[in-house]
């Protein structure tokens, strides 16, 4: 047998492999430094060489001709050269494209790409990958010869793939998986500091999760007590406004609270109607992030749009960050968001209509998902809500998808138009979505960053372009991004990973002052001027926007 050395055939597999390192290095949708490109640019160098071992066992499957003698010689150089000076040419450019997309999103620019400790890492994470693939190939081997003695040998390599593979599936989901799920879940459970590790419960005895309340203050997790907690009072609204105003009402009642998705609804609903949740002028359901975090920048600017006469109500369905929970816990979401979305609408249309809330459907990330999914369109035809307002919704949303692929032909993939703007309108740091007036009964907004890879990604990718990029780019998008099949996947998986890094106003980090327009648009409070908007945003950046900062640092909330 000939050894893949002794042939030019092994300059593929090598050439596919720096190939891929050096694409690897154009830009994406997320900014990188030296150390993630480095264990990025490893793997998908580890790949490529994969994908050319692939194709010479393909080759001498099909028992074709190998190159030798001088033929190598003419292999090693048509195929070595230029591969090293593409890969050189994006050593140097790397840089550059690191730094237009961070003058994109107003970050500093980078002063070096620390190329020697780049291409160290990357070489690191590449020989620890191929000799990973050494030893599968090991027991691979060691398997089908043991089963030659008793079947035929295409036989025994069949099987002794398939016996491979589910040990390794074994191993991966009862083993390490399982440990990984588990260490995750008591991280996170520690960090939510329930029950007995809850700091005291607050005085005001009318507050969620306080001596009145239905809801047990040691179940509410972190971030709910963060959430209940905090926000604007009475005083700082009536402060903003010149007007008298209330305090917001703001329910949540925390995964631990009680074992099943409708226990906790009904909870929810329980609490909202002994604080007269329904006897306010809006009413929110909102759905958290994966933790349960509710962010303040998206709740604080509707509670001072309305003088502090709303409630929002929300359960937490997870401890795990919402890429962990959308991979591992992927029904807890839907399934909790059907639950509470039904639970309180069926209460809200029992109400007369003339006094009961205008009522309003909101989620971020993994909480937009669930909260789409949960919004069942064919009751809300006998008796629908007045609108929601959902913010980097995650690609798999199949709600999402079929809004995007009903868009105006000449509209945008990242920025959609849908008919005459009277149901659904997308909003985004560069579009606002156009107001309060010309919508219909009901109102959609969805807000979304052309950068966010959670809303973006796309798991064809690995074979074909994106629809976005086909089409000119977002102001906070390279222009140089550019799309190679397999490598620009695995970019947009590091991206996804690395979403919420983007400063505010990029990726998946929504800005406050991006919430203020949508929530306009779709709320319509009475009596606001556009002066009222430029002062609400204003106070988003000088960051004053949440309310009476001595109630928080007491652990009160007026």
């Amino acid at each position: 047998m000939r050894v893949l050395h002794r042939t030019g055939l092994y300059v593929l597999p090598l050439c596919l492999g720096l190939l891929s390192l050096a694409a690897s290095l154009t830009p994406s949708l997320i900014p990188r430094d030296w150390l993630v490109q480095g264990v990025l640019g490893g793997t998908v160098m580890a790949l490529g060489y994969l994908i050319g071992r692939l194709f010479v066992a393909f080759w001498r499957l099909l028992d074709l001709p190998e190159p030798t003698g001088r033929a190598v010689v003419g292999a090693r150089l048509v195929g070595g050269i230029p591969t090293l000076l593409i890969l050189a040419w994006c050593l140097f450019s790397a840089r550059d494209w690191q730094n237009g997309i961070r003058v994109r999103m107003g970050m500093d620019l980078l002063e070096s790409s620390n190329t020697i400790r780049m291409l160290a890492l990357a070489f690191v994470v590449f020989a620890a990958l191929v000799l990973l693939g050494y030893a599968l190939q090991w027991l691979f081997d060691r398997v089908r010869f043991r089963l030659y003695r008793f079947m035929p040998m295409r036989t025994a390599n069949l099987a002794g793939f398939l016996v491979t593979a589910l040990a390794l599936i074994f191993l991966a989901r009862d083993g390490v998986m399982n440990q990984v799920i588990i260490a995750l879940d008591d991280s996170v459970t520690l960090a939510q500091r329930l029950f007995a590790d809850a700091p005291p419960p607050p005085d005001v005895r009318d507050l969620t999760g306080g001596a009145a309340s239905l809801v047990d203050w040691g179940a509410l997790g972190q971030p709910g007590r963060d959430y209940v907690l905090t926000g604007p009072d009475a005083e700082a609204i009536a402060a903003f406004s010149g007007r008298a105003a209330m305090t917001p009402i703001r329910v949540y009642v925390g995964r631990a609270q009680a074992d099943t998705a409708q226990q906790r609804a009904d909870i929810a609903l329980a609490e909202l109607i002994r604080q007269g949740g329904f006897e306010r002028e809006v009413l929110i359901v909102a759905m958290p992030t994966g933790t349960g975090w509710m962010d303040p920048g998206a709740m604080d600017p509707v509670e001072y749009m309305h003088g502090g006469d709303i409630a929002t109500v929300a359960v937490q369905y997870s401890y795990l960050q919402s890429p962990l929970a959308l991979i591992l816990e992927t029904r807890s979401g839907l399934d909790q968001a059907e639950r509470l979305i039904s639970t309180v609408h069926r209460h809200w249309r029992t109400l007369p209509e003339e006094t009961r809330p205008r009522l309003y459907i909101h989620g971020l990330s993994l909480g937009a998902w669930s909260s789409m999914h949960g919004t069942d369109l064919f009751v809300l035809l006998d008796d629908p809500i007045d609108g929601a307002f959902w913010v980097g919704p995650p690609f798999p949303s199949l709600r999402w998808q079929n809004v995007v692929a009903s868009r105006n032909p000449d509209s945008p993939y990242v920025a959609p138009v849908l008919g005459d703007g009277r149901l659904v309108r997308f909003a985004s740091h560069y579009k606002d979505a156009g107001g309060p007036d010309g919508w219909g009964d009901m109102r959609i907004v969805y807000l979304q960053y052309a950068s966010d890879p959670i809303v973006f990604f796309t798991t064809s990718a690995a074979f074909r372009a994106p629809q976005w990029m086909k089409e000119p780019r977002a102001p906070d998008v390279s222009p140089q991004m550019r799309f190679v099949p397999v490598v620009t996947q695995l970019q947009l998986v590091v991206d996804m990973l690395l979403a919420n890094t983007a400063p505010e106003g990029h990726g998946h980090a929504y800005h406050a002052r991006d919430y203020i327009k949508p929530w306009i648009a779709v709320t319509a409070p009475r009596d606001w001027t556009a002066q009222d908007t430029g002062r609400l945003i204003a106070l988003c950046d000088n960051g004053f926007l949440q309310g009476c900062d001595a109630a928080r640092a007491a652990g009160k909330r007026p």
